[in-house]
């Protein structure tokens, strides 16, 4: 039996729809974890359907470490100004560049590596570095799923760092 506050949970957890939750849980059967992985996988589908969409809108976030020593510039596209404008977008531009200050990536992604660079992607591609708060997604995988979640097209346009005496 799917209850209105188990609807509420994985609602809570996923960020989506109510009717969307009741269906991936009526799939699997009341389990959270599962119905959250079909909704994880259906947004992701979703996700690639709108790559291709233009990013117009967005915010560019500006961190600069304590001490003033390091800093970093973000800008991240979307294709409204509504998502643009929400606490959640907005909190997302502001963790990537604090990972762009963090981990000082030199290229957005794995294919923009040039030929004959030899460090691993991990290292040196913003969206294939481990996210600082949590290690076990890289930055593009939580890009994907803010994407998932905002039913838009998401994605860091362009970063740059700076630290004194580099």
């Amino acid at each position: 039996m799917v209850t209105t506050a188990l609807i509420r949970t994985l609602r809570d957890q996923t960020g989506a729809g109510i009717m969307d939750c009741k269906q991936a849980l009526e799939g699997s059967g009341g389990d959270l974890d599962k119905a959250a992985e079909a909704l994880r996988a259906k947004g992701l589908a979703g996700v690639a359907k709108r790559v291709g969409r233009a990013t117009n809108e967005g915010v560019i976030e500006a961190y600069v470490h304590t001490g003033g020593r390091v800093g970093s510039i973000v800008e991240l596209g979307c294709e409204s100004d509504f998502v643009a404008r929400t606490d959640e977008f907005k909190q997302m531009a502001h963790d990537i560049a604090m990972q762009v200050a963090a981990m000082a990536p030199v290229y957005l992604s794995s294919e923009d590596i040039e030929e004959g660079d030899e460090r691993a992607p991990a290292q040196v591609a913003l969206l294939s570095q481990p996210f600082i708060k949590n290690g076990s997604a890289s930055v593009g995988e939580l890009v994907q799923e803010l994407a998932a979640r905002m039913g838009e097209n998401v994605r860091v346009i362009r970063f740059q760092r700076l630290a004194v005496g580099e």
